[in-house]
């Protein structure tokens, strides 16, 4: 369990980034690199990417681990874009370098070469630059657009809840693994970790790549920040377009397909935000994801008194375009017998 403790002050201090962070969705990625290959999200992508590396990327996947810790420095606060990140994790002293790689090298063998990296060697520390850019040209720039565009939805999605309820209803709206109950924001963690803010205030990143829980430095001195998954929605980095809202439509109903989506973009919600967002009584919101739960779209997980509703595979190779939906004038699904 992680624990971020807050203060009044803390509160008045909540940002949300504006962009998608390099370094951390460089990190994020790689980590997804080493998850399965049938992910439902990052599988075709990864796949895909798979066939992009060159040899370079051998060095960040040695510092990124799919599991466990990886490097706070490899993560700079703030950065705008990626060659103002790496040119901040090369600027990384000595001191840090050594603490981070004695971290990571507690649960596993690092390669010779990480010593001369603890050490500021300049020629490694120049190789890791090389990687680090190498990768995000090779393998993220193409993309940027719409990680991007997850992330100014989700940012505006948080904004709106601001709005609505000021932070306490921001805090208590970043998804199922995160509970707020005052002056403590709780995560579902790997570890057990406290994180004191101390009138630093908290940045909150949403990430494309991060993905079920949300995950922040070791070192709490560092400026505080916690990453967690942005809603990806209809946003996926590889396959075709999704279909036609009007074709998906025909095919569940319109309100049905409304329901549908919100759950899509929303990466999971409950039934009253369901009703309250798409402006419906909340007993046609239970009916309606009752139908897509009986047909294997939607899936409905209960945590305490509250029911979250998430897209099945189904629902998502349907919403994303991996099922044909005919969108010609004859109505959905595949054409039938000729007469």
């Amino acid at each position: 369990m992680l624990s971020i403790h807050f203060s009044t002050a803390d509160l008045s201090r909540i940002r949300i980034a504006r962009e998608p962070d390099p370094a951390w969705e460089i990190l994020l990625s790689l980590h997804a690199l080493g998850g399965p290959a049938d992910h439902v999200v990052f599988g075709p992508w990864r796949t895909e990417t798979l066939t992009r590396l060159d040899a370079s990327a051998r060095m960040l996947l040695a510092l990124a681990p799919p599991r466990g810790y990886s490097p706070d420095f490899l993560t700079p606060a703030g950065a705008p874009d990626v060659r103002s990140a790496v040119e901040a994790v090369l600027s990384t002293g000595r001191r840090r370098l050594r603490a981070d790689l004695a971290q990571l090298a507690v649960r596993r063998r690092m390669p010779s070469w990480t010593r001369l990296l603890a050490e500021g060697d300049a020629e490694t520390m120049g190789r890791l630059g090389s990687a680090l850019n190498r990768y995000h040209d090779r393998v993220l720039a193409r993309r940027w657009d719409r990680i991007r565009a997850v992330t100014e939805a989700e940012r505006a999605l948080r904004a709106r809840d601001f709005l609505d309820g000021g932070a306490e209803r921001l805090l208590g709206c970043l998804g199922p693994p995160v509970r707020w109950e005052p002056p403590v924001l709780t995560v579902d963690y790997p570890v057990d970790q406290e994180l004191r803010l101390r009138g630093r205030g908290l940045r909150l990143i949403p990430s494309y790549f991060c993905w079920r829980k949300p995950i922040t430095l070791l070192d709490e001195e560092l400026a505080p920040v916690l990453v967690y998954p942005a809603n990806r929605g209809l946003h996926l980095l590889t396959g075709p377009e999704r279909p036609g809202r009007s074709a998906l439509a025909r095919l569940l109903g319109r309100t049905r397909a409304s329901v549908l989506e919100e759950i899509a973009l929303s990466g999971g919600t409950t039934g009253a935000d369901i009703a309250r967002r798409l402006g419906m009584a909340p007993a046609s919101a239970g009916a309606h994801t009752a139908v897509l739960r009986s047909t294997g779209l939607i899936a409905t997980h209960r945590v305490a008194d509250t029911a979250r509703h998430t897209l099945t595979p189904l629902g998502l190779a349907l919403i994303e375009g991996h099922l044909p939906i005919d969108d010609g004038p004859y109505g959905t699904g595949p054409p039938g017998p000729q007469h």
